[in-house]
């Protein structure tokens, strides 16, 4: 009898099935690294005009790119060799670029209404009892004593109430100002039956021809703020009489609303 032969086992074949996927990720993986390359070499003018385009689109031009870290000028990066900053980039946000057109629009309004001012000044004589100044905390004019008030009463010439109508009239275009007026005295002790000292006269007096100023209705009472400063806070001696003089004013403050440091500001007196 023949004995039957012994077949050798048959050898799996390894399964190869994960090649496809595998070279199709590679695929994938050097599409992706070619377009990252591409991106590197972006012109960097073509990044300012999307980053331009996209930050006025999203919120007026003040969009995440100019802070995003894909910004060109970022160490490390191949845009930001010898390239200058965008100016989208380091240009001011909308609320700062809003307070500086504000401020110099309030600057434009002022030196208007000082203009305006130093011009009835001129016409009417009174360059020695009024002048206008320009600061950069508001517009101040200046009313000597002599124009407004007898010596040692607070009650307003009856000749002097054209002038604070004239004023009053320059105000009304201004409304959104808050205005101070504020009474000042020399220091010499005031001696009769109505005030006992000169803080009492110099309030009296601000308050006197802020009335009046207030007779004109379109003016708001409530940005007004009436203030006696009696003698301490002098402008000139008190040791002469052109000094005491100087001291005893009534002034007529018109405060600003916004500063800038970048605001051409005046500061030149009128009808001295």
């Amino acid at each position: 009898m023949k004995k039957a032969k012994k077949h050798e086992p048959h050898e799996e074949h390894i399964d190869e099935s994960w090649l496809l996927p595998y070279s199709d990720l590679m695929t994938l993986l050097l599409a992706l690294f070619i377009t990252l390359f591409s991106m590197s070499s972006l012109d960097a003018a073509k990044f300012k005009e999307m980053a331009s385009a996209l930050s006025s689109a999203l919120n007026g031009g003040s969009g995440v790119l100019e802070h995003s870290s894909m910004n060109p000028t970022e160490p490390g990066t191949d845009l930001g060799k010898n390239k200058e900053i965008p100016k989208e980039i380091t240009k001011k946000t909308p609320a700062q670029i809003t307070d500086a057109q504000m401020a110099q629009k309030e600057q434009e309004n002022l030196e208007k209404l000082k203009k305006r001012l130093d011009k009835y000044i001129a016409q009417n004589g009174l360059s020695d009892q009024l002048n206008t100044k320009l600061n950069q905390s508001e517009l101040k004019v200046t009313i000597s004593d002599k124009a407004l008030f007898s010596s040692g009463r607070a009650d307003v010439k009856p000749e002097s109430r054209s002038l604070a109508k004239a004023i009053s009239n320059m105000l009304q275009e201004f409304p959104e100002y808050e205005i101070v007026v504020s009474g000042h005295t020399d220091n010499v002790p005031i001696s009769n039956n109505q005030y006992k000292d000169n803080w009492d006269l110099s309030a009296d007096r601000a308050l006197n021809f802020l009335k009046i100023l207030l007779l004109n209705t379109r003016l708001d009472p409530s940005k007004f703020t009436p203030s006696g400063y009696g003698e301490y806070h002098p402008i000139a001696s008190n040791g002469t009489n052109i000094g005491r003089a100087q001291n005893r004013r009534v002034e007529v403050s018109i405060i600003r609303k916004y500063q800038s440091n970048n605001t051409n500001v005046k500061s030149v007196g009128g009808g001295n």
